[in-house]
């Protein structure tokens, strides 16, 4: 059956359609800890093969069998909603170019690497910033799909904010473009006859049906990537985007297939402080205030990531911190211009080191280029524990990514070390200070029988005390298959029931990205567990974190 619909496809797309036994095993994994191997690769040349392989799927559906769509960037997503067990679409190889950019906006194909868009805006003095760490090997439609943020997002946000419109294909192979409309533009969408129409037209009413409820999802996080961003689609005044609903619902309300990025001027020139503590209370009081004056970035390094990498790769750190090491090294950042050197800046930092006199052990502020970058190297060796072999152990990527309210940051942390502790694992902690957004990942064996079984125990415990801190399971690399179980209880049963409704309106015969986000269960992801854990198709890039 697959080779058929192969063949069909390869006759009415532009674009290759693969079934080679090498490219599914290829496209089995990404980033996250299980295996799905689809049944075709169609690599769309265009928007109209995206329509084409969506409109087949859906009259498939129709009949009664359900091949699943999955959309495809650099797989580098470690939440497993990058993989599928259908048709997957694969876009960074031909759907990767910027169509047009003026001053302040860009407009881009889903296949293109973060990294290449950012180089382009710089020659124009803007940038995107809600940039990831994965900015170098990842795609702008990755970022699009998880609603992504990095360490600038504390000042500037996430993907979501910069997201002005898209063009989406929906399940039945429509192609609509979303902005905010006004209330006379939404009356004329709720008027058409056709299924986008329909969807207007039953999204309105179940927002306003659910006014209160929806209203009511507050969050005292900084960053959220989990569920739906159903509360941003209508405003009061009337006006109603279905942009912030699809950014972040990771394929499984659409398939965009162009974006419209609003970008921000560009300031090379910071100033970058880093601040050593020798205990969480100090370091917690340090990052509560100078949060309050808008750091452009505010990121951390624990002293186990620090003896870690002198234990594995001593030479990375030589010159750049001396032993003892502190409990915590923070990095801030800012990058405020006005005319030339920047007032605003100057007076940031004094305000930032007068704080800093009073908590920090030692702290070093710089504006030189070299220095700056020698800085950021310590935070950047966390990679080195992605990347790092323990004997057969290695660092998986299955308790990362909560973010709690950023006065528990302190808590945040001395719960992750208990944790750690519990189930005898090896810890290294770092991420997004600012918005007490961390990641850690623990060593573990996923030939071993005994660390498979305690891979989704150490979930449970880890989210379910993130939630209980008031927390998000996951502030910028979203649901998945991995974080989708904890939805129902982050959002209760009420919201997650309209969560579900929303997948129904927009996906009614289950074919995009199914399994991802809603309706996962454990239990279905044992068996998708790999027996190991690489990710080798990323060796010729040295991923950050």
């Amino acid at each position: 059956m697959s080779q058929k619909v192969a063949q069909y496809l390869q006759q009415h797309v532009m674009g290759e359609v693969m079934t080679s036994d090498d490219a599914l095993e290829y496209f089995s994994t990404d980033g996250s800890i299980f295996t799905l191997k689809p049944k075709i690769i169609v690599y769309p040349r265009n928007t109209a093969d995206v329509r084409k392989v969506a409109r087949f799927a859906w009259q498939l559906a129709e009949r009664g069998r359900v091949i699943p769509v999955t959309a495809r960037g650099k797989g580098t997503d470690q939440s497993g909603a990058a993989l599928g067990e259908g048709i997957m679409l694969v876009f960074p190889a031909h759907m990767n170019k910027i169509l047009e950019l003026d001053r302040e906006l860009v407009t881009v194909q889903p296949g293109m690497i973060y990294a290449k868009l950012e180089q382009s805006l710089h020659t124009h003095g803007r940038f995107l910033p809600p940039y990831p760490s994965s900015a170098e090997f990842s795609t702008l439609g990755g970022a699009v799909a998880n609603n992504a943020a990095g360490e600038k997002s504390i000042k500037y946000g996430a993907t979501r904010e910069y997201v002005q419109g898209l063009n989406v294909v929906l399940a039945n192979g429509e192609l609509i473009h979303t902005k905010r409309l006004t209330k006379r533009e939404l009356t004329k969408k709720k008027n058409q006859t056709n299924f986008e129409g329909e969807l207007y037209r039953s999204l309105d009413g179940l927002i306003t049906d659910n006014w209160d409820l929806i209203q009511g999802m507050k969050s005292e996080v900084t960053k959220n990537s989990a569920g739906y961003a159903i509360k941003e689609v209508k405003r009061e005044d009337g006006t109603f985007d279905l942009s912030p609903l699809l950014v972040g619902s990771q394929g499984t309300l659409g398939l965009v297939t162009q974006i419209v990025f609003k970008t921000e001027s560009f300031n090379p020139s910071t100033a970058l402080i880093a601040a050593h503590f020798n205990d969480l209370s100090s370091a917690t009081e340090a990052i509560q205030k100078i949060r309050k004056l808008e750091p452009s970035a505010a990121e951390v390094i624990d002293d186990n990531l620090l003896k870690f990498v002198d234990k594995n790769n001593p030479a990375q750190l030589a010159g750049l911190v001396d032993k003892p090491y502190p409990k915590l090294i923070v990095l801030f950042e800012f990058d405020d211009r006005d005319e030339g050197v920047s007032k605003k800046q100057k007076s940031k930092v004094k305000k930032a080191k007068k704080i800093l006199q009073d908590v920090a052990t030692e702290f070093a502020v710089t504006t030189d280029e070299h220095e700056k970058d020698a800085l950021w190297k310590v935070r950047h060796s966390a990679a080195a524990v992605i990347w790092q072999t323990v004997g057969s152990s290695k660092a998986l990527p299955v308790i990362e990514d909560g973010c709690v309210p950023a006065e528990k940051f302190k808590e945040y942390l001395e719960n992750i070390y208990a944790l750690f502790k519990k189930y005898q694992l090896e810890v290294a902690v770092w991420g997004h200070a600012g918005d007490a957004n961390l990641h850690m990942q623990p060593f573990m064996d996923l030939s071993k029988v005994g660390d498979r079984q305690k891979v989704f125990k150490l979930a449970n415990d880890y989210y379910n005390m993130v939630i209980d801190l008031g927390g998000s399971t996951s502030g910028e690399h979203n649901d998945g298959r991995l974080r989708g179980p904890y939805l129902k209880r982050l959002y209760g049963d009420e919201m997650y029931a309209i969560f579900e409704r929303i997948k129904k309106l927009f996906d009614p015969h289950g074919i995009l990205n199914p399994g991802v986000k809603l309706g996962v269960d454990q239990a279905d992801l044992v068996p998708m567990m790999r027996k190991e854990y690489s990710m080798h198709h990323l060796y010729d890039h040295m991923p950050r974190s």
